[in-house]
């Protein structure tokens, strides 16, 4: 018991005091948002097919649906192609920002948005991945997934700097922004466009309207710590329960599919990669799929192969180095699965959500390799614009300007 008490205590104040998994959030932000646009861009030319008005899936056939599930989507606020466009341009354009991490918490409101418009209005258009980006677009919201790896991380420095140096810094972006969605917000809200869907989507888009608010003025206006400290807890400990959330979903699709797949026949003779190789819809690349099914102990190692792999994983998070291991076969096997059978999208959201169970340490690595390879981009850059002889110190003032970026 005496042992138990500061265990207790100790946990409560890691998870209260700081957003847990910054790395993590932020390589799962931009998978998520990468893997979205990418799709929106492929599909680009048949999206009104897919989406639109042009669709086998008609505007009285999504009305029915959402009648009956109410489904949360924006698209189904009116039937003109213009709407469309716009949709779904918002929908791209808050996967770039997203991506880039600029002003990532309204940017994630806006991703969800998209990624609910477009998936409610064709329930049909999907491989697998679309489940995952769903849920995951959700949960985004919650997180702080901008702390590293992004132009608010950036901004957030060169504010600090600023104010060492005794600068006032004011922020014209974030309060217009805030002004012209929720003028948005109310003016859908008092439409009566979303009486009749759900009322969970609402509930998010006003939570964090008013929380954005909230910090915004409390940051400006209180002069105790207090309620600083009191917002640091709250949005702490909703970052990191959104995070453990990724992380079940991630073990429990993983768990589900082991588990289903144990019950199958095909599964159990060890047969069962064969026939998706040698499908039409799946066949890519038939050369490929007829090397990898023409040795049946391949066939069967593979088969046998995956469904330990998914079992296996959720037990062993507690142990680092079997999940290291076990994580690297499912990632390769996700990256098989996108060339052989045709599913990039589906591997890759697959594998954005391994990434929530990635190491620090390798990301913290990677980061470094990045920032590395930038810093000599840059340093190269000024001398294959400007040939000029140099003096002696140029050099030297290049170098310290790339540091600085």
């Amino acid at each position: 018991m005496n042992r138990f008490a500061p265990a207790v205590s100790a946990g409560l104040a890691r998870v209260t005091g700081s957003a847990l998994g910054p790395f993590q959030s932020a390589v799962v932000r931009i998978g998520f948002s990468a893997t979205w646009l990418l799709f929106l861009l492929r599909e680009f030319p048949h999206r009104q097919e897919m989406y639109g008005p042009d669709g086998p899936w008609s505007w009285d056939l999504a009305q029915q649906l959402i009648a009956g599930n109410r489904a949360f989507t924006a698209l189904m606020w009116s039937d003109g192609r213009g709407w469309f466009e716009t949709v779904y341009a918002l929908a791209a354009v808050s996967s770039v920002l997203l991506l880039l991490g600029w002003r990532t918490r309204t940017m994630s409101v806006l991703f969800m948005v998209g990624v609910l418009s477009l998936q409610n209005r064709s329930v049909f258009m999907g491989d697998g991945g679309d489940n995952v980006l769903h849920l995951m677009a959700i949960y985004l919201v919650f997180t702080r997934c901008g702390q590293v790896w992004s132009l608010d991380a950036r901004r957030a420095r060169r504010a600090a700097a600023a104010r060492a140096r005794g600068e006032h810094v004011v922020d014209r972006a974030g309060p217009a922004l805030w002004s012209v969605l929720g003028f948005a917000l109310v003016a859908v809200t008092a439409g009566g466009r979303l009486d009749a869907v759900d009322p969970t989507v609402p509930t998010i888009l006003y939570v964090v309207w008013v929380g954005v608010a909230v910090r915004w003025a409390v940051e400006r206006r209180a002069k105790g710590h207090e309620p600083r400290v009191l917002l640091d807890v709250v949005t702490a400990v909703a970052h990191n329960a959104a995070l453990f959330v990724i992380m079940a979903e991630a073990c429990l699709i993983y768990a589900t599919a082991g588990w289903y797949k144990i019950q199958g026949s095909r599964w159990q003779d060890g047969t069962a990669v064969h026939y998706p190789l040698h499908l039409d819809y799946f066949s890519p690349w038939p050369a490929l799929a007829d090397l990898l099914s023409a040795s049946g102990t391949m066939v069967m190692l593979v088969t046998y192969g995956t469904v330990i792999v998914q079992v296996a994983f959720p037990f062993t998070l507690f142990d680092r180095r079997v999940k290291n291991v076990l994580l690297a076969l499912m990632m390769v096997e996700h990256a098989v699965i996108a060339v052989v059978l045709g599913l990039p999208f589906f591997s890759l959201a697959m594998i954005a959500a391994d990434a929530v169970f990635l190491p620090t340490s390798f990301l913290r690595r990677l980061g470094a390799l990045a920032a590395r390879a930038r810093g000599g981009l840059a340093a190269r850059g000024p001398r294959a614009v400007l040939p000029r002889p140099r003096a002696a110190g140029d050099d030297a003032a290049v170098g310290a300007g790339a540091g600085r970026t």
